[in-house]
């Protein structure tokens, strides 16, 4: 029989273990912006790899996701010494290829577990953020093509989870088509508990499904989501206000105590109008994420 001073020493632990989870998501930023605004100088993204997280940093942010280009052969070394010096942690990476086909997996798979595999050697992420290539012309794929993608996908998260990593899906807006048909063919086909999503919500808006439905579809699967809004249909140079109800994507993180990372990942239309520096666009951005979402940088 527990004797009362020991019942009373373990109520703090009782107490925590039935505490609720916390809203405690991580903000961050994805770089793939700068792939778009560098070229517009005739400079390369990949020769000005320290100025992308010196701006970054000045912007305030700390976490970061990159795209694979930044972890090449060539400049994986100069990435983790740039992000060591900018005291800056990249979480995740994002890839992609062919998984809807047999060869095109096989492939895919060893070219996304070699990525994976060299990240780690000089920089510790958390996941592989990846998105199956769309068909050409951006046609349907089959039920059987569907099949073969998911087998691939379960076996590149069983492999990641062998490297202690996780992989999460992204898309763009070719998943979206007939009801979100690709995506949802995914989320239903795949182990739960190895693939987990990084829903990129506009691209989900430009598909012509609803966002909302899309992130509750996701449930505890939910392990990204990336920020970007638009104006009358065109990308804006930073996030805010716009034909996305971000105060509403927020309300149901906070009703879920979603833990997952928001981040931040501008990109530019033919028609988006550009009137200040990219830093300040991406400090704007913080900001903004800052105070709808309740989290800090």
């Amino acid at each position: 029989m527990m004797r009362r001073r020991d019942f009373v020493a373990a109520l703090p632990l009782a107490r925590a273990v039935a505490a609720p989870p916390a809203y405690e998501p991580v903000l961050a930023a994805q770089a793939y912006i700068f792939s778009q605004v560098y070229p517009m100088h005739n400079l390369r993204m990949e020769d000005r790899i320290p100025e992308v997280f010196e701006t970054l940093k000045s912007a305030g942010y700390s976490t970061v996701e990159l795209v694979s280009g930044f972890f090449t052969a060539d400049n994986a070394s100069n990435t983790a010494q740039s992000l060591l010096l900018a005291r800056m942690k990249c979480v995740a990476v994002y890839n992609g290829g062919v998984m809807h086909t047999a060869e095109g997996g096989r492939e895919t798979v060893q070219q996304t577990l070699a990525l994976a595999k060299r990240v780690k050697a000089v920089h510790p992420i958390a996941a592989i953020s990846f998105n199956p290539n769309p068909k050409p012309k951006q046609e349907a794929k089959t039920d059987s093509e569907l099949g073969v993608q998911a087998e691939n996908l379960n076996k590149l998260a069983k492999d990641l989870k062998k490297m202690g990593l996780r992989l999460y899906i992204h898309q763009h807006a070719p998943e979206m088509a007939q009801e979100a048909r690709e995506w949802r063919h995914i989320l239903k086909n795949t182990d739960p508990k190895t693939v987990e999503f990084c829903l990129d919500t506009h691209w989900v808006l430009r598909g012509g499904q609803d966002p909302m439905t899309l992130l509750k579809e996701c449930g505890t699967r939910l392990a990204s989501i990336h920020l970007r809004n638009s104006k009358g249909g065109v990308w804006m140079e930073d996030f805010g206000d716009g034909d996305l109800d971000y105060v509403a994507v927020a309300a149901y993180l906070k009703q879920i105590a979603y833990r997952g990372y928001l981040v931040v990942e501008l990109a530019y239309d033919k028609k988006t109008e550009m009137t200040r520096t990219l830093e300040e666009n991406l400090r704007r951005s913080r900001e903004y994420t800052e105070r709808v979402f309740g989290v800090k940088a």
